[in-house]
C-alpha cells in the first residue's frame, strides 16, 4: 500500500495519550439549529466567527489531536487570513474532513437509513488532501425500533463505511469509521449491546473484504447505553463495562484507537463514561479509548459565547476546560472533584 506508514503514523497521532478529537463538522442546517439557541443568524460569516473562536482557543492542542471540519470550513480562514487547516496544523492539530453526504431513506426499509456520498468521493478526497486534510469521517446511522434494525440496514451501512475507508486509504487519508447506534428509543442496554455488536461485526467483516488497513483507521462507535426513553437507565458502571465488553468481542487488536461519539449524552455524562472505561480497563486493552465529541465539547462554549466578541475569551476557557476533562478521562485520571472546579 502506497501510504501505509503515513496512515499508521497519523492514526496513532489521532489517539495520542491524553488527547481526543473535536468534531466541528456540523452541516450548515445543524449549525443553524445550534445558533437558534443563542438567537444568532446562521450565515457563512457567523459560522466562520464561531469556528474561529473554537480553533484559536489557547493551548487547545494540549488535549485535542485533531478537528473534523465541514466542507465550508476547510475552505475558510482565520481572521488573520490563515486557512483553518494550515492554522490547526501549525498548532500540532490534525485537520480532518467530513465526507459523507448524509443519511437518506433506505429503499424498501421503513424508518431505516443508509449513508450516501460514495459517488465522486475519490476526486473529493484528492482535493481535500490538497487542502490539508489528514483524516476523514463517515457516519452511519442505525436505529433501534420495532423490527429494526434489519440485516439489510446493517449490511448496507457496513459496506458503505468499508468502501469509503478504502477510498480514503488509497489517497493517504486516515478514515474514521462511525457506526452509530442511536440512543433514541425505549430499548434496554441489553438490546443496545446486541445491535451494537452486530453492527461492529458486520463492519469489520466488510473492512476485511475491502482490504482496508486496520492499523490505519480509527473506530468511532457509540457507547452501549440505554435508550433515552427506557424506564430503567443503566448505571455509569454498567455502560462502561458493557461498552468495553462489546469492543473486546469485535474490534481487532491491531486497530490503534477508539474515539467515542457522545451521541446526545450530556457533557459530564459522556466524560464520566469515558473516564470509568479507562480507569477500570485501560491496563488490559490493546487500543487507546478516547473521544471524538461534538456537542459534548461545544455546547457549554457556544452558550457562553452567545455570538458576542466580548464573550470569546470566556467561551474559549470553557472549551479548553471540557477538552481537559475529556483528556484526563481518556487516561482514567478524571474525577468528579475536578469536574466541579471553576474554569
Amino acid at each position: 500500500m502506497k501510504y501505509r506508514e503515513e496512515l499508521i503514523e497519523i492514526a496513532n497521532l489521532m489517539v495520542a495519550t491524553g488527547k481526543g478529537i473535536l468534531a466541528a463538522d456540523e452541516s450548515n442546517p445543524t449549525c443553524g439549529k445550534r445558533f437558534d439557541q443563542i438567537n444568532l443568524e446562521s450565515s457563512e460569516n457567523s459560522r466562520r466567527r464561531y469556528r474561529n473562536m473554537l480553533f484559536t482557543t489557547p493551548h487547545l492542542e494540549d488535549y485535542i489531536s485533531g478537528v473534523i471540519l465541514f466542507d465550508e470550513t476547510i475552505r475558510q480562514s482565520t481572521f488573520d487570513e490563515i486557512p483553518f487547516p494550515k492554522y490547526l496544523a501549525s498548532k500540532g492539530i490534525l485537520p480532518g474532513i467530513k465526507v459523507d453526504t448524509g443519511a437518506k431513506e433506505l429503499a424498501l426499509h421503513k424508518n431505516e437509513k443508509v449513508t450516501e456520498g460514495l459517488d465522486g468521493l475519490r476526486n473529493r478526497l484528492i482535493e481535500y488532501r490538497s487542502l490539508g486534510a489528514k483524516f476523514a469521517k463517515w457516519r452511519a446511522v442505525i436505529t433501534i425500533g420495532d423490527g429494526i434494525p434489519t440485516d439489510a440496514c446493517i449490511e448496507a451501512n457496513a459496506h458503505g463505511l468499508a468502501r469509503y475507508a478504502s477510498l480514503c486509504q488509497e489517497q493517504g487519508i486516515v478514515p474514521i469509521v462511525e457506526p452509530e447506534v442511536l440512543m433514541d428509543g425505549d430499548h434496554s442496554i441489553e438490546t443496545c449491546f446486541k445491535v451494537t455488536e452486530k453492527a461492529q461485526k458486520a463492519l469489520f467483516k466488510q473492512l476485511e473484504i475491502q482490504n482496508v488497513l486496520l492499523e490505519g483507521i480509527i473506530l468511532k462507535p457509540s457507547m452501549v447505553i440505554s435508550g433515552t426513553e427506557c424506564v430503567e437507565q443503566a448505571s455509569i458502571d454498567l455502560v462502561a463495562s458493557e461498552t468495553v465488553r462489546c469492543l473486546k468481542n469485535n474490534v481487532p487488536r491491531c486497530v490503534p484507537g477508539i474515539a467515542f461519539l457522545s451521541g446526545g449524552q450530556s457533557d459530564e455524562l459522556a466524560t464520566s463514561h469515558l473516564h470509568l472505561m479507562n480507569e477500570k480497563f485501560k491496563a488490559e486493552l490493546p487500543w487507546e479509548l478516547t473521544f471524538s465529541y461534538g456537542r459534548a465539547l461545544q455546547h457549554p462554549a457556544i452558550m457562553a459565547w452567545y455570538g458576542k466578541d466580548e464573550n470569546e475569551s470566556n467561551a474559549q476557557k470553557i472549551l479548553h476546560y471540557r477538552a481537559k476533562c475529556n483528556g484526563l478521562a481518556s487516561k482514567g485520571e478524571h474525577c468528579k472533584v475536578f469536574e466541579k472546579e471553576l474554569v
